[in-house]
């Protein structure tokens, strides 16, 4: 095959989307590139069909630090896991592409982006997806695209959206919506917004969706340059007589749902399940029908909950559409721990804990991006016990990852910046029972510990999952969906924010014809079910808490100028080592000369900044000090005034009197109250003053006329002229330099 390229500009980026060279024996493989950022997509569909009841797609983003110019860190100095981010951009490639696939296609898919070059001004995440479906449809897969996915910005001055932003001009914008589909659907939407109105939120999708259009247009007329060959995929249809066995059951799966016990629900369900298979296939039958089975056993289920909400408007719990599930609101659970909040909604349950540290723990970040880090930290963890089962715990897997990064990307726009809190945050949010929406009451139990533990965020923030069944022409929006509704409806919606408006967002779509009035309603339902949750909030809470925990750090912040900065650390870091040790406080300097003390102590605080400000103290004339001695020479001491600072007392002021040697008055560690007299502008020397001067003692300085005496007896001794400058010579007779011969 040759090499097929296709280059095109839209909203003023250049793009260029290329096949036939790289990668030949994948199925399709494409290298799309925005600027000068570049990311190899492959995909390879196997051959063979599985027998599993669900559609085995695999989704891997491969971040290449060559791609950034670095060799990457650690010991084996080579990729490993990936990171949070890279994590992330695979789920983001993973969501609009697997509603395309159609029902029954049970071939495995397995779909890599390696990122050849990140050029640092245009992301790589948001072309993978263009990547995927140009690789898909240019192998002949059985794909419903072509699909594209955009990032959405908004400049805070002009109020203009910007597709596909650079690094540097999302900097400047107050929103960043990803959103990706078709061009005649949207199936998936990411944001996080500094508060923006739901107005606004939908007019940034209305625009995200015709950018999407566009793109999907470019990637058709290089579709047709490929002009792919379908390959002759089968999609698996199960016998119709499975569905017609099992749809028999319709009536005791509908008393079965309605139950508003997750546990016990789901085992009535299993139970019937059971006894379809049991009383309607022979054994022989489920041996050979297996998957098939399940799969009419979860379209029953799903049916049935279906037809429960359109035909009666009451769900599987009991409640409306627009109910929310009883809460359970506990700021402050847990004690010595900074800061805790216990969220409950229904049977979802949240504990979610922070922890205050110094601005050197921050997280820092060995990725392709060019972030070097974050001082806010969000993590979730979702154990199975939380759902009644049992399983293997061990590294957060991607949906804990995903889920982490919502709430994270919820509450970072009202954290409050280092300048008033110098403080590293970190969240945990710990899922201890989940029927639905456990990134919702992470969102909330964080805001609660936020404000338990005394960190002054700007307003507090609330989060609800929407969802959507959707039959023909008959539409419910659920608020507050539970497990069941999430997994057989058809949209899971989850929206947070504060009073002001819309923090973050995240949809995934599985119903196509999914319209922009559709979005309008669940967006204003939305937002009566935040409002409704956030009233709840604040009665238990009202404000963070005006004083922190004592196990809490208390962090000041100093300023000093830049070139002390090496005083304070001295050689090797032993002056800041020191200054730990001694007082227990925790010292972090900035490259700017701020340095943030941190303790748990007000006395260890005092003390450290106390040094600190010593060693940076330059005296001035008047000012009287407590020195030590820590040098004695002929012509006087050398007193230790600061850290970084001594001073001379000459000979002539150690004491009342003449003195002939300083040890006959003074001895190094003396401490000695001195005053500062000048201090040179040149060198910066510093003469002092002894301000409590004892009198000379006796025999420490002769009479003028015995000093006399005993110098000229000295002399006589020596036999020499006595003259200055003659001491011990003998008198010699002058030359001539020219004598007579």
């Amino acid at each position: 095959m040759e090499k097929i390229v296709e280059s095109f500009e839209l909203y003023g980026k250049e793009y260029r989307l290329e096949t036939g060279e790289l990668a030949k024996q994948a199925t399709g493989a494409v290298l799309v590139t925005q600027g000068e950022t570049s990311v190899l997509v492959t995909a390879v569909v196997s051959k063979q069909q599985r027998d599993y009841d669900f559609f085995p797609l695999t989704v891997d983003f491969i971040e290449k630090m060559y791609a950034v110019g670095r060799i990457p860190g650690g010991y084996l100095k080579r990729e490993a896991r990936p990171s949070e981010k890279g994590t992330l951009t695979a789920r983001m490639i993973d969501r609009p592409i697997r509603p395309g696939f159609p029902d029954g296609f049970k071939n495995e898919v397995h779909v890599v982006a390696t990122t050849f070059v990140a050029d640092q001004v245009n992301p790589p995440d948001t072309i993978c997806v263009a990547g995927a479906s140009a690789a898909l449809l240019a192998g002949g897969a059985p794909f419903d695209g072509p699909a594209a996915c955009v990032r959405i910005g908004r400049d805070k001055e002009t109020g203009e959206f910007i597709v596909n932003p650079t690094y540097a001009e999302q900097e400047n914008s107050d929103l960043e919506l990803t959103i990706a589909g078709t061009a005649d659907y949207i199936s998936m939407v990411e944001a996080g917004a500094h508060e923006i109105s739901e107005e606004d939120m939908l007019a940034a999708m209305t625009f995200g969706q015709e950018a999407i259009a566009a793109f999907c247009e470019k990637q058709a007329a290089f579709l047709a340059k490929v002009n792919p060959t379908p390959l002759p995929y089968v999609v698996h249809v199960p016998d119709p007589c499975i569905a017609e066995r099992v749809g028999a059951y319709y009536d005791a799966m509908a008393a079965a749902l309605k139950d508003a016990d997750k546990q016990a629900r789901m085992g009535k369900v299993d139970d019937l399940k059971a006894q379809i298979k049991e009383e309607s296939f022979s054994e022989e039958e489920r041996g050979a029908w297996a998957s098939d089975i399940n799969a009419a056993c979860k379209a029953l289920e799903k049916r049935a909950m279906r037809a429960m909400i359109i035909e009666t408007g009451e769900r599987a719990d009991g409640r409306t559409p627009e109910e929310i599930r009883p809460l359970h609101i506990v700021p402050g659970y847990l004690p010595r721990v900074h800061g805790s909040g216990l969220f409950q909604r229904g049977q979802t349950q949240v504990m979610s804990v922070c922890t205050l540290g110094m601005l050197n723990e921050w997280q820092r970040l060995d990725t392709i991006e060019p972030v070097d880090g974050k001082r806010y930290m969000h993590q979730y963890n979702f154990p199975p016990y939380c759902t009644g089962e049992t399983g293997r715990m061990g590294a957060p897997k991607r949906r804990e990852v995903g889920h982490g990064a919502l709430a994270e990307r919820a509450l970072l726009p009202v954290i409050p910046d280092e300048d008033s809190f110098p403080y590293a945050i970190r969240v945990v949010s710990e899922v201890l029972e989940s029927n639905g929406s456990s990134s919702m009451a992470s969102t909330c139990g964080s805001t609660l510990a936020l404000m338990d533990a005394g960190v002054p965020i700007s307003a507090p923030v609330s989060g609800v999952a929407m969802g959507l069944i959707k039959e023909g022409d008959d539409v419910v929006i659920l608020t507050d969906i539970q497990g069941i509704e999430d997994f057989l409806g058809d949209m899971d919606f989850k929206v947070c924010g504060t009073s002001k408006g819309i923090t973050a967002l995240q949809m995934d779509n599985k119903a196509k014809g999914l319209s922009v009035e559709i979005l309008a309603r669940a967006l204003k339902q939305a937002h009566e079910g935040r409002a409704f949750i956030l009233d709840a909030m604040l009665e238990q809470i009202p404000a963070p808490r005006e004083e922190m925990r004592e196990t809490a750090p208390r962090i000041e912040t100093i300023k000093i100028p830049v070139d002390k900065i090496r005083d304070v650390i001295g050689s090797g870091g032993k002056v800041v080592r020191g200054i730990q040790e001694e007082t227990g406080a925790s010292i972090d300097i900035q490259e700017d000369g701020t340095i943030h003390v941190g303790a748990t102590s007000g006395t260890a605080m005092q003390a450290a900044k106390d040094i600190i400000l010593g060693i940076v103290k330059e005296p001035e004339v008047g000012e009287i000090y407590e020195g030590e001695v820590v040098g004695i020479k002929d012509f006087g001491a050398f007193i230790k005034l600061t850290p970084g600072k001594d001073g001379l007392l000459h000979i002539s002021r150690v004491a009342n009197g003449r003195v002939a040697k300083v040890e006959d008055v003074l001895n190094l560690g003396d401490i000695v109250k001195v005053e500062v007299l000048e201090v040179d502008p040149k060198n910066g020397k510093i003469s002092l003053d002894r301000l409590d001067k004892p009198d000379a003692p006796a025999g420490s300085s002769e009479p003028r006329g015995e000093r006399r005496e005993h110098r000229e007896r000295r002399d006589d001794r020596r036999g020499g002229d006595n003259r200055p400058g003659r001491s011990g010579r003998e008198a010699r007779t002058p030359r001539r330099r020219h004598e007579a011969n």
